[in-house]
């Protein structure tokens, strides 16, 4: 078949794509590669200046269609105040990605309730429920991609420190797997992403940057590839992916080894790289 050109219909309304915390790292990486690849894109974050600056940069390289929403995902009523912001704009969404989060430095109780509770709320709960609210359009229109940012830490034993970050991934995972296979059959694909240490300011955010800067180099991914894996993972139909060959040998290892070995490792491996003990901080998703 020749290839005349875009087709006019996808030019004046293409599909679009919803991501979280998109304002800076993995989420604006996956703003760009939307945007580069034709979506109309709606980008929510807490910090509307950089909303703002990354849709005029996106208007401006690929001619995007881009709305922002600023959200504070902590906030129990944030999920479905951004739909019903949506519906008013009458903006549907074909490809939701659940990307905000953050880590929380320190032990469990080192840190106030409320910090591990929006924590639960940003990371679990407002993926979950986004995916429960904008589901059923997507399978009206027979067409959605979602894409839950994991990690390669829900795969493995969790060292001391960041006490819900590995649980929290772990709890996406199972839900993406889940997900994918009740919509099987209705070109609706559901995959969590599994990237191990990623380049972006995550590790900033999490007081963490002078511990991981040790790390060898080639454990290290950039957030480009990442994403551009990810997003031909979730096209392909993968439930689950980890991008990058040593982080896959990584997974596999650790289910080769003893339950007690395994944790003993990363016990040892933890402290190269997690927080264990840390002051009270408000963390900002």
């Amino acid at each position: 078949m020749t290839n005349n050109g875009p087709d006019p219909a996808a030019v004046s309304n293409p599909r679009r794509a919803l991501v979280t915390g998109a304002s800076a790292g993995i989420g604006a990486e996956f703003a760009r590669q939307l945007a580069a690849s034709g979506h109309a894109l709606v980008l929510t974050a807490r910090r509307a200046d950089r909303l703002a600056a990354l849709a005029a940069e996106l208007k401006a390289a690929h001619g995007a269609q881009v709305d922002c929403i600023t959200a504070d995902l902590a906030d129990p009523h944030a999920p479905a105040m951004l739909c019903d912001e949506l519906a008013r704009r009458d903006l549907a969404v074909d490809v939701l990605i659940n990307n905000a989060g953050y880590g929380v430095p320190g032990s469990l109780i080192s840190q106030p309730w409320q910090t591990h509770a929006d924590f639960i709320q940003v990371l679990m709960t407002a993926p979950t429920e986004l995916a429960w609210r904008l589901l059923p359009g997507m399978r009206e229109r027979h067409y959605g991609r979602i894409v839950n940012l994991a990690s390669l830490a829900g795969h493995v034993p969790a060292p001391a420190g960041h006490t819900l970050y590995a649980a929290s991934k772990a709890y996406l995972i199972k839900f993406s797997q889940a997900l994918a296979l009740e919509n099987r059959g209705r070109n609706v694909h559901v995959c969590a992403l599994c990237p191990g240490f990623t380049r972006s300011e995550f590790h900033d955010v999490t007081g963490s940057r002078a511990l991981v800067a040790q790390m060898p180099k080639w454990l290290w991914m950039p957030a480009d590839r990442v994403v551009r894996e990810g997003l031909g993972a979730v096209e392909r139909g993968e439930a689950v992916y980890i991008p990058g060959r040593i982080n896959r040998a990584i997974k596999a290892l650790n289910k080769l080894l003893p339950d007690r070995l395994a944790l003993r490792m990363a016990a040892r491996q933890g402290r190269k790289f997690r927080v264990v003990d840390a002051p009270s901080l408000n963390p900002s998703p």
